[in-house]
């Protein structure tokens, strides 16, 4: 069976393949593995669920009642996971072990909401963004922080494909780390057009040529992350200032998905534009990813409490 070629009809023709509505809240977040069939969510009723997405299962719901549960992200193992809280009173992180439901480490050293949080793809290394204003590098196999880098606003935080380079977004400009010589600062700053409002999520191609910048005011702008230059900036409605615009690069690199502050989903070609547009009756921005290596499988989206899965028509 030959591989599909994804294109704007076929981006067209996704619709919703199947729907798991077993929610009590808003889902926060949620990550696939690179690796296995599986994803995981995090929701505001304070419940982590496994799903095996191949099969259309949720395997595992974990309650974290004390701490609650913001941000999430899959370690290399697929049954482990390392996520943020949101009780407002401890911003460790924690690492997870969702076989036995045991806590493998505490990570402390935020001091507000941690808003970004990424892992790098070929070590146990990963770093975090709060609103502390700071940015914290961290080795899953101790509980220090390895690193501290003080930003003037809302960090954006994400690592490339090959885990060699890390990029910092705040303050209408993405800043590029070398992750072995982080402490002598940037070695190169792109600016995204003059976009000062919030930076909201940074993210990377799979090849690791272009980056993906979200911000508050509903600008989704995409830059060479080898030239700086900006390539392309698509606009949505905006996102309230607890909320966050969610994008997704689809795993060519060559299609965006993203939320919308009036809850809708829109596509976007990175060559041409605008594809296409899937409304809704939430006023809340869905959350996008888009199963990696996957181009049938469009991308998760949460609606009230909802996640549902969309795939092309057969």
């Amino acid at each position: 069976m030959l591989p599909m070629e994804l294109t704007d009809e076929v981006l067209k023709s996704m619709e919703v393949g199947m729907a798991f509505r077993d929610y009590n809240g808003r889902i926060s977040s949620m990550d696939f593995h690179r690796a296995a069939s599986y994803l995981v969510t995090a929701s505001d009723d304070e419940s982590i669920r496994l799903y095996d997405v191949q099969n259309g299962m949720c395997l595992k719901t974990i309650n974290s009642k004390k701490y609650g549960v913001d941000l999430v992200c899959f370690t290399d193992h697929p049954t482990t996971v390392i996520y943020s809280s949101k009780n407002g009173w401890d911003e460790s992180l924690r690492h997870l072990s969702l076989n036995d439901n045991k806590y493998l480490r505490y990570f402390k050293g935020h001091h507000d909401r941690v808003v970004s949080l990424s892992l790098c793809p070929r070590k146990e290394f990963f770093v975090s963004g709060s609103l502390d204003r700071t940015v914290l590098l961290w080795d899953q196999r101790t509980e220090k922080s390895q690193g501290l880098l003080r930003v003037q606003g809302r960090p954006a935080v994400s690592y490339d494909d090959q885990g060699m380079v890390f990029a910092i977004a705040y303050g209408g400009c993405i800043r590029m780390f070398d992750a072995r010589k982080y402490e002598k600062g940037p070695f190169d700053i792109f600016s995204v057009g003059g976009d000062m409002s919030d930076a909201n999520v940074l993210k990377f191609s799979n090849d690791s040529r272009l980056m993906l910048l979200t911000t508050s005011d509903g600008f989704i702008h995409v830059v060479d992350s080898f030239r700086g230059t900006l390539i392309s900036t698509y606009n949505v409605k905006p996102v309230s200032s607890h909320a966050t615009l969610e994008a997704s690069f689809s795993p060519d690199g060559m299609f965006i998905v993203s939320g919308s502050g009036d809850g809708s989903v829109c596509a976007f070609s990175v060559r041409s534009g605008k594809v296409a547009c899937w409304g809704s009756t939430d006023s809340e921005p869905p959350l996008i990813k888009w199963a990696p290596g996957s181009l049938i499988e469009l991308e998760i989206l949460n609606v009230k409490g909802r996640v549902w899965i969309q795939k092309t028509r057969k």
